[in-house]
């Protein structure tokens, strides 16, 4: 095994469980660095549903010896999509999951693993993504190893027969409990506390999807922003090329152009040449 290869734990397959009671499933991936080298490694984790799965960090640096834990969450409502699959199907309709994760990774320059030590992680986000754009597009020689992971979702047992009381038990607390956080804790019964509770932690998960939901949308558009310039920087790159073709091209038009000219003007010199030597034959018959 090559010493820039990280060891990825799992090695082959990414385990989601699913159950209501857990708002955002999550599963967690460990990079080891093989410390067989002095190199830093750098990775980059990419994924087919970019939409379904929150990945932090999706990039970073791994020193010699250590190592990085990746934690991958799954999208609230991607649960559910998944769960109502589950109570129609069962779990074979789970089992035919395309999800699938790559893991890519290759050395790094000494000087990102200055500006980790010195804990400048905004300029170093900023060189892995410039870094990650050059190496993946063929403008550097660094070569880059890639370690694919498939996704399985597996439903906790008993996970769907307790949605519908628990549904129903929140939606039959009495209004006036949406107000006692005004109350003081002392104050509450145990019903109103764990009311209250209830409500805070509903109010969490809708801000922790939200903030899920943004957090994909910007890796998305970072994504697209990578793709345009990787298409930008191979339409530069053959715009000199084009511009040679078309210059040799309008050359060799213009060679051309005036070789037909000058073969125009021997002809009409000859023309005229025939005409004159004619006019003076015709003459010299009728002196005769």
């Amino acid at each position: 095994m090559s010493s820039h290869i990280l060891e990825v734990n799992p090695d082959s397959q990414l385990e989601f469980s699913l159950s209501h009671s857990e708002a955002n499933p999550r599963c967690v991936m460990t990079l080891k660095h093989p410390g067989t080298s002095k190199d830093h490694i750098a990775f980059k984790v990419k994924t087919t549903q970019p939409r379904r799965y929150l990945v932090r960090p999706n990039q970073g640096l791994v020193a010699p010896g250590n190592s990085a834990s990746i934690s991958i969450l799954l999208v609230e409502k991607d649960k559910q999509a998944l769960l109502q699959s589950f109570e129609r199907l069962g779990q074979p309709g789970l089992d035919h999951s395309k999800d699938k994760f790559l893991v890519q990774s290759c050395t790094a320059p000494e000087s990102f693993a200055s500006k980790k030590s010195s804990g400048e992680s905004s300029e170093l986000y900023d060189a892995l993504t410039s870094m990650w754009s050059s190496v993946t597009s063929g403008g550097s020689s660094t070569p880059i190893f890639n370690k694919k992971l498939h996704v399985r979702h597996v439903v906790q047992e008993g996970a769907t027969s307790k949605t519908a009381g628990a549904t129903s038990t929140s939606k039959s607390m009495p209004s006036k409990l949406e107000g006692s956080s005004d109350m003081s804790v002392e104050k509450m019964s145990h019903e109103q506390l764990v009311s209250e509770f209830s409500r805070l932690r509903s109010k969490y998960d809708e801000l922790l999807t939200f903030s899920v939901s943004l957090t994909a949308e910007r890796d998305i558009l970072s994504n697209t922003l990578e793709q345009t310039k990787r298409d930008y920087n191979r339409e530069i790159s053959s715009r000199p090329s084009e511009g040679k073709t078309s210059t040799s091209s309008s050359a060799s038009k213009g060679s051309l152009q005036s070789t037909m000219m000058q073969l125009l003007v021997v002809a009409i010199a000859c023309f005229i040449a025939g005409m004159r030597m004619g006019n003076s034959g015709g003459a010299v018959g009728e002196e005769a």
